[in-house]
C-alpha cells in the first residue's frame, strides 16, 4: 500500500454499499479456523467491519469483541446482530490504540493487515504484541500479491518480516478470501457480473506471541 486508507473512506464504503469485503457471511477460511479448534479463549476480531466473524463466533459461545475504526461499520454490525438475535459485542476502536494490557488469547485479522502502509503496519504489529497474552495467537487472512488486484495485496515476505521479535510464525499458506463484486471496475477486472461473489488468493498465517 502507498498509504493507509482513512476512516472516512471506510465510512463512505459502508454507507454507499460499495465495500467489496462485505459479503453478509463469514469468510470460509475463518469458519475453518473455528472448526479446526484454532479459536480459543478471549478473542479480538480486529477490523471487524459489519461483524460477520464476531457474530459467527458469538453464536458458538466464544468470548469475542469486534472492533472497527468505522462508526458506520459498527452501526451496521450492531443492527445485524440485533436482527439475528446474536448477543455480539462491538466497539468503535483504532487498531493503533489497542491498549497496553495483554488480555486476548486469540486475535482474528481478516483483511486488515493488508491495508496498512509499511510504517503503519509496524505500528499495528507493535500494538498487537501489547494486547496479546504470551502464548496467544494472531490469525491473519490477507489478500495475496498473486491475485488480480481486487484490493490491497501483500507478499509472503511482508508477513514474515512484520512478525519477527516476540513472535513465532507457525503457519503461512495460500488460502482464499471471498469478496463481493460491487464496483464496476472490479466487475471489469474479474470478468464477473455485479452482485456476485469471487474467491481470491490470500495468505493465511498463524503467528504465536512468545
Amino acid at each position: 500500500m502507498d498509504s493507509t486508507p482513512t476512516r472516512e473512506r471506510f465510512d463512505e464504503a459502508y454507507t454507499s454499499g460499495s465495500a467489496p469485503w462485505v459479503i453478509d457471511q463469514p469468510q470460509p477460511a475463518v469458519v475453518a479456523l473455528e472448526r479446526e479448534g484454532w479459536i480459543r479463549g478471549s478473542v479480538l476480531d480486529i477490523g471487524c467491519g459489519t461483524g460477520e466473524h464476531t457474530m459467527h463466533l458469538s453464536a458458538f459461545g466464544y468470548d469475542v469483541l469486534g472492533v472497527d475504526v468505522s462508526p458506520a461499520g459498527i452501526d451496521q454490525a450492531r443492527a445485524a446482530a440485533a436482527e439475528r438475535g446474536v448477543p455480539a459485542r462491538f466497539e468503535v476502536g483504532d487498531a493503533f490504540q489497542l491498549g497496553d494490557v495483554p488480555r486476548y488469547d486469540t486475535v482474528l485479522d481478516s483483511a486488515l493487515f493488508h491495508i496498512f502502509d509499511d510504517e503503519d503496519r509496524a505500528r499495528y504489529v507493535r500494538g498487537l504484541r501489547r494486547i496479546v497474552r504470551p502464548g496467544g495467537v494472531v490469525h491473519v487472512l490477507a489478500l495475496s500479491d498473486t491475485g488480480p488486484g481486487f484490493g490491497p495485496q501483500v507478499s509472503e515476505t511482508t508477513i514474515v518480516g512484520a512478525f519477527l521479535d516476540g513472535w513465532r510464525l507457525e503457519l503461512l499458506r495460500l488460502s482464499s478470501y471471498r469478496g463481493a463484486v460491487v464496483r464496476p471496475e472490479h466487475a471489469e477486472l474479474l470478468g464477473r457480473p455485479l452482485g456476485t461473489h469471487v474467491d481470491l488468493p490470500a495468505w493465511s498465517a498463524r503467528i504465536r506471541r512468545t
